[in-house]
């Protein structure tokens, strides 16, 4: 009989120095979208793929801190200010204070059990 290997769950305790921090230091790593806020580009469900040394540059799609919170938006810096805008209209741009709030890149998404579905950013 084979035994099964058990993964613990725990929840996010301080985004900044969880284990999702220690990962995205050293290699890429991937997260599932939750909600709506960057549909219609990116639907609930769809996997991404985000690099941690990627080049944050003006309209790349990114996983950011604000707030204490780790967060999916797409960058836009105006006049030496960087912003975190949902592609729906739904939802707010909110203000980060510069490149260090950003945590990674998205550089691929693609939807599980769908090989021909994916798409790069690169």
């Amino acid at each position: 009989m084979t035994q099964r290997k058990i993964i613990p769950i725990a929840p996010a305790t301080d985004p900044a120095s969880d284990e999702l921090s220690k990962c995205a230091e050293a290699e890429p790593y991937v997260l599932m979208v939750l909600g709506d806020s960057m549909l219609p580009e990116f639907e609930e469900g769809e996997i991404i793929i985000i690099e941690p040394e990627g080049l944050a540059r003006d309209g790349a799609f990114v996983i950011a801190l604000h707030n204490d919170e780790l967060i999916f938006r797409q960058l836009a810096i105006e006049e030496r200010r960087w912003y975190l805008r949902p592609l729906n209209p739904g939802y707010p741009t909110l203000e980060i204070p510069g490149p260090a709030a950003i945590r990674g890149v998205i550089t691929q998404k693609t939807r599980p059990g769908r090989r021909r579905a994916t798409k790069s950013y690169l």
